[in-house]
């Protein structure tokens, strides 16, 4: 029988506070292939980072800790699950560094990041339909 720990009886937890770039890359690859083993995020993570089983299975462990992921244990295996959502957790890094950067307003960074980091016309293009898709008509 699996026994979760932290669990949040199927409701997602909101940020308790910021991933670190550790967290940020093991939550990648949770979001991707949950329920998941700490064995299988270092696999996946082999690639582009040299970690050991122990760094992942210790820092998946503090995650679950802070209530990022929720631990199932099932005998002597220990499938992780997150506890926040890929949305939530963009959305919260999103707002953080509009509140930072950008005193929380959306166009100034619309702007900033246009004028200096560019876009070719493919994206341009993209970013138009966005736009007309997302705009409410006026009534």
């Amino acid at each position: 029988m699996a026994t979760p720990k932290k669990a949040g009886k199927g409701r997602r937890a909101r940020l308790p506070e910021e991933l670190t770039e550790a967290e940020w890359a093991i939550m990648k690859v949770v979001w991707e292939q949950e329920p998941c083993t700490a064995g299988t995020v270092q696999e996946t993570l082999a690639d582009t980072k040299a970690w050991a089983y122990s760094t992942v299975k210790t820092t998946m462990d503090r995650m679950a800790d802070k209530g990022f992921l929720v631990i199932e244990k099932i005998r002597n295996l220990q499938l992780f699950r997150s506890r926040i959502s890929e949305v939530d957790a963009k959305r919260a890094e999103l707002r953080k560094t509009l509140k930072r950067a950008f005193d929380g307003a959306l166009t100034p960074m619309m702007q900033f990041l246009l004028e200096h980091e560019g876009l070719s016309k493919t994206e341009a293009a993209q970013l138009r339909r966005l736009v007309q898709k997302h705009e409410t008509p006026k009534s």
